[in-house]
């Protein structure tokens, strides 16, 4: 096996870094960006889905043939190739076709985040997959921060095609870098077969896993990264103001994975997700009573800070008991399902938002929440997975 140094580990962060800041630099703005393309509420939800559906049919594909082969390097390569061609699309392009192609290009490229997250996991000993998942949330979680947060004012002043000419730029650079990275080989005692890792992917444990990230996925994607922005210029922000919605929500959520390593010695798994959930869900059903900006912010915050618990704590749980030949397997099957969050939150939140106005979305996705909080009170999610426990 290759030996990792902190060097390896540095450079896989960064790379990591340059592929999530390509994908979100322009989320902030896609939604309004559509709407001066002339698009209605159903045709942006329609857009903003399809990065999910992509994720949807492509992410088990490529957890398993990642485990199959046993190999993680090209899939990576292959995602920093998508992401620079995703952004280079919405560069050269004006009209709404092109403009789903490329988003669907974004979530080709999202789906080979599996290999990316199982990667940096190799990285660490077995028993540290909760450290390795916490670091690598906030390397995703710090890239969406400093991606979200400048969009506005790069439209502001070089106008609504920068923040994709700069993804473009940012995605070429990581490519290279790509070329570069310490492929982690892992020794497999047992000849892999394809009806092990189908079976894998269809443990019970891992579904409700993925269950709960489902709907903390809609949540997010339906509100900070879909229709928050658009919600926020209705209510007389200006496009530069934008900038303050975004840090609102993203620094705790940035800082959330941090704090969470101490949190978790005061409270169980079962207790901050009740708990985050339901702020989350406050949160979200507050937005369209709010008026006033600073309100606006501080409500920010709170989802922020609470789906930013969420998820590291689930990624975590979906592999802390696969082996190493399965992990990627694992990481592929709750990646691709909570990818149903990601494209149907906003695809049903768009046609909510189209028939019955843009508050009506945020009610839909507070009620997921709940939904969510009753499902932890009702089950338990952290049982084993009987099949892939490490030996």
């Amino acid at each position: 096996m290759d030996v990792v140094n902190t060097k390896d580990k540095v450079l896989f962060s960064i790379i990591s870094f340059f592929f999530w800041f390509t994908q979100f630099l322009y989320v902030p703005i896609l939604s309004p960006y559509l709407k001066t393309l002339g698009g209605h509420y159903a045709f942006i939800g329609i857009v903003l889905s399809s990065y999910g559906l992509m994720q949807l049919f492509c992410r088990l594909p490529v957890g398993i043939f990642s485990d199959f082969l046993n190999m993680r390097k090209p899939f990576i390569v292959f995602g920093m190739m998508t992401v620079t061609c995703s952004c280079l699309l919405f560069a050269l392009t004006d009209a709404f076709m092109w403009g789903l192609i490329a988003r669907c290009l974004a979530g080709l490229a999202a789906a080979t985040w599996v290999a990316f997250t199982i990667m940096y996991a190799n990285y660490f000993k077995e028993n540290e997959s909760h450290k390795a998942m916490n670091y690598i949330s906030f390397i995703v979680v710090l890239a969406q921060l400093l991606g979200m947060s400048f969009s506005g004012y790069i439209v502001d002043i070089f106008g609504w095609k920068a923040p994709f000419w700069i993804g473009s730029f940012i995605g070429l650079i990581g490519l290279v870098l790509s070329l570069f990275i310490l492929e982690q080989k892992t020794e497999n005692k047992t000849q892999l077969k394809m009806k092990q890792l189908i079976k894998v992917a269809k443990e019970p444990a891992l579904l409700k896993i993925s269950l709960l990230s489902i709907l903390a996925h809609s949540m997010i994607f339906t509100t900070m990264f879909g229709f928050t922005s658009t919600y926020a210029l209705t209510i007389g922000m200006k496009q530069s103001e934008l900038f303050y919605v975004v840090c609102s929500f993203m620094i705790p959520h940035t800082l959330a994975p941090l704090l969470l390593a101490r949190l978790l010695k005061e409270a169980n798994k079962r207790n901050i997700l009740i708990g985050s959930f339901t702020a989350a869900s406050f949160s979200i059903f507050m937005i369209p009573f709010i008026q006033q900006k600073v309100i606006f912010y501080i409500n920010q915050g709170v989802g922020g800070l609470a789906l930013g618990f969420i998820f590291p704590i689930l990624l975590g749980m979906a592999i802390e008991s696969v082996s190493q030949s399965f992990r990627a397997t694992a990481m592929g099957a709750y990646q691709a399902l909570y990818a149903l969050g990601i494209f149907g939150g906003p695809f049903i939140a768009g046609m909510v938002n189209h028939v019955f106005g843009i508050a009506f979305g945020f009610y839909f996705e507070a009620i997921l929440g709940v939904c969510a909080v009753g499902l932890i009170m009702t089950r338990t999610f952290e049982k084993k997975y009987p099949f892939i426990q490490k030996s």
